[in-house]
């Protein structure tokens, strides 16, 4: 039987900052449009960290019991190592799916937004179906697509609309920016797995643009998320913070390029979390300043 510790590892926490990203970014936005509510956010966090814990266990479980973690090199997988049954990290995945409906659903409630009750079942669908089910997407490539749309656009505009009722540039800006750090997270994992994904027959979109491109792609999308809101440069000054992000861009993405050893790539991941954490605070400390300027 599993340990809470193991628990706790499998729940991987380090891809939690994914999760909380968006919602500051959103909550920012709303800020903006002078529609900050505090409970709203509360609960858009509390649907964003539970559905990445939800789709975490998933992936094990799915994962696991396709043997496509036998030989994976990594942080703890509970099923492909046996430390927990299958079915247990099936039923605590879904259980942290049942979670986000219960928060999502008093979300929507508060903001009246019924037209979220759609997208909340297809978060948890697209959940699920990354890697289970029958035909799970990741398996042909279109995990990137489901992070970034799902991770960025989906929970950040989601965020802001339930507490503004409306969307503003600073919101879309925010959102790609975001996503695509999200999707650059989801790259570095997935280029240190192309061995086995590729044996395993699961073909990421690292697997199909090979090792080298793959690797480039990453730093592209970290670049472009930080250059990204010069955008608003007119209208919102201070979200040039985020340019404060350039130097801790260089490490991850030197070891992207670089790294010959797919060990080397684990702390990549802990630290594009960590990057995208930074962007979402000082794009949102500079939509907050801005706005006070205003």
């Amino acid at each position: 039987m599993a340990t809470a510790a193991q628990w706790l590892e499998g729940a991987r926490p380090r891809t939690l900052p994914m999760a909380l990203a968006p919602v500051i970014i959103g909550s920012a936005a709303a800020y903006g449009l002078g529609a900050f509510r505090p409970l709203n956010a509360v609960l858009a966090a509390a649907v964003a960290v539970l559905l990445q814990v939800g789709v975490n266990y998933a992936n094990d479980y799915s994962d696991g019991i396709r043997g496509t973690d036998d030989n994976r090199v990594g942080p703890l997988r509970l099923t492909g190592s046996r430390a927990a049954e299958p079915r247990q990290v099936k039923s605590a995945a879904f259980g942290c799916f049942a979670a986000a409906t219960a928060a999502g659903l008093v979300l929507i409630l508060l903001s009246q937004a019924w037209f979220l009750l759609l997208v909340g079942i297809g978060c948890v669908a697209a959940a699920w179906g990354y890697t289970g089910g029958r035909n799970p997407y990741g398996y042909r490539g279109l995990g990137d697509i489901f992070v970034f749309v799902f991770f960025g656009l989906v929970a950040t505009l989601g965020t802001t609309f339930t507490q503004a009722g409306q969307l503003s540039a600073p919101a879309w800006v925010g959102a790609l920016g975001t996503g695509l750090i999200a999707t650059a997270l989801l790259m570095a994992n997935n280029v240190r797995d192309i061995p086995t994904d590729r044996e395993a027959g699961k073909l990421t979109l690292a697997v199909r643009l090979g090792d080298r491109a793959a690797r480039a792609s990453y730093v592209g999308m970290l670049a472009t998320a930080v250059l990204l809101p010069v955008v608003l440069i007119l209208g919102y000054p201070w979200v040039m913070l985020v340019l404060l992000l350039i130097p801790a861009c260089l490490r991850p993405s030197r070891v992207m390029l670089t790294g010959s050893r797919r060990e080397e790539l684990i702390p990549v991941l802990k630290l594009t979390g960590l990057i995208n954490l930074a962007f979402s605070l000082l794009f949102g400390l500079g939509i907050v300043l801005s706005t006070g300027q205003g």
